[in-house]
């Protein structure tokens, strides 16, 4: 935590973002739908107020997201430099230690944030980043048109579960139907979201369906992704994407883990809760955070270990909550 962070108004970024320039918007690494739509949502608004700008991602990004990339390559030398739906620097990966220390300006909705950036716009009751990202557009007085809709649009479905989630609200919707008058092409964002899957993906779900491992009386489904899993199937990070809510769905979890190994001795876990359990407290005692009801940690040691180790943390927050 920066004790120099100033956490800012609605207003206040507004003013931020009308007075510099020649922004450079960074996303996290594992790149998912709402850091991608907020970089590049937030990128098409800055050009429709006259500036420069451009979006990092440290690992790419992804085949299913290169829609939202077609943009000519604007080359400038970066001095704003603005991060979209990262909690912690820890999260940039590779980017890190050239950046951890350089963000100017944070827009998130994680209210784990960790408050490491000069200024921090945080609206917590956002179900994604991309509700702040448009609530912000629309303060500036810039017209939502369709690149601006898919970018958000891909944002707010992916962080809802295609607005299946607990997070999901009345302005989730709001705001949903804003980008639907703007011409977002939903029926394709969609498909390429939710009903379409990778021949790696199928191979590595198989494999990682038979190493679910149930707990506390069936209230908590820990399935597990080796680092052999993932050279054996040839998948890429975003096929790893939505195994992670596979363990929550099953009846009667209320706690469920993703155990995936990044590399060798670096583990990174995934919780997924039902109420009243809290996953960003389970992830917390790991150093980890997130939201409520979608969490992640790393541990340092085999998935043996870090099973055992968020495990006597799942089973204290049961136990608290009486249900075992």
């Amino acid at each position: 935590m920066s004790d120099s962070c100033k956490i800012i108004s609605l207003g206040e970024v507004c003013d931020y973002l009308r007075k510099h320039d020649n922004y450079l918007i960074l996303t996290h690494a594992s790149p998912d739908g709402d850091t991608l739509g907020s970089g590049f949502g937030l990128m098409r608004v800055l050009e429709d107020l006259g500036k420069k700008a451009k979006v990092f991602c440290p690992e790419g990004i992804p085949k299913k997201f290169e829609y939202l990339a077609k943009t000519p390559k604007v080359d400038f030398k970066e001095k704003t430099i603005v991060a979209v739906d990262i909690a912690d620097p820890k999260l940039l990966g590779m980017a890190c230690e050239q950046y951890a220390d350089k963000v100017q300006l944070c827009i998130d909705h994680h209210i784990s944030n960790t408050k490491y950036s000069k200024s921090l716009y945080l609206d917590a009751t956002s179900a994604a980043a991309c509700e702040s990202i448009y609530t912000i557009a629309v303060a500036l007085g810039v017209e939502i048109n369709q690149d601006i809709a898919n970018a958000l649009y891909t944002g707010i479905a992916t962080d809802t579960g295609c607005f299946k989630f607990s997070n999901t609200t009345a302005k989730t919707h709001s705001i949903t139907a804003k980008l639907f008058e703007a011409g977002v092409d939903a029926t394709e964002i969609n498909r390429a979201m939710f009903e379409t899957i990778s021949c790696a993906r199928l191979d590595i779900e198989r494999l990682a369906l038979d190493t679910i491992d149930f707990r506390f009386n069936g209230k908590c489904a820990v399935i597990s992704i080796t680092a052999d899993m993932i050279e054996k199937t040839k998948c890429e990070k975003s096929d790893l994407e939505g195994i992670t809510a596979i363990a929550r769905t099953i009846e009667g979890v209320v706690v469920g883990i993703t155990l995936r190994e990044n590399q060798r001795g670096r583990i990174k876990a995934s919780v997924r809760t039902h109420d009243p359990i809290d996953a960003c407290a389970i992830c917390n005692n790991l150093g980890g955070g997130g939201h409520p009801r979608a969490s992640g940690c790393e541990v340092v040691g085999d998935v043996d270990h870090a099973k055992q180790e968020i495990l006597k943390y799942v089973g204290q927050a049961l136990e608290n909550a009486n249900l075992i």
